[in-house]
């Protein structure tokens, strides 16, 4: 892979993940939503099946809003090998029904089409 192509993918991907994260900080699902393909895979968790395709992502971020509130979500570096681009996470958000805070913290693997996320794994746990 040429430093080129490397950094246009890191470059990529940083504007894919502070989108996401601008998305779910706000509890807007659309926003999430906008940067994935119609045919992206979302894995939630290492030992959860794979989703596939948009309505089911969008069915896995629908209740962003109605639960999580006070928001905050923080990415760091982006790595990249090859197609894949991956960072680490810290997203903070009080519980609307109880007032509980939680620290989610993790990393995301992404690959994507060279636009948009056709892939999405997270690895994370809530403190």
């Amino acid at each position: 892979m040429t430093e080129t192509t490397e950094q246009s993918i890191r470059t990529l991907g940083r504007t894919l993940v502070d989108e996401f994260g601008r998305g779910w900080s706000r509890g807007k699902v659309e926003v999430m939503m906008s940067v994935f393909a119609p045919e992206a895979v979302f894995t939630a968790g290492p030992f959860d099946e794979p989703l596939r395709g948009i309505e089911a992502v969008r069915g896995y971020w629908a209740d962003v809003p109605l639960y999580q509130s006070e928001i905050t979500f923080t990415a760091g570096e982006i790595f990249t090998v090859g197609p894949w681009f991956a960072t680490e996470f810290k997203c903070t958000f009080r519980r609307r029904r109880t007032g509980e805070w939680v620290d989610a913290r993790g990393s995301i693997f992404c690959e994507s089409n060279g636009v948009l996320i056709t892939e999405m794994r997270m690895y994370w746990e809530r403190r």
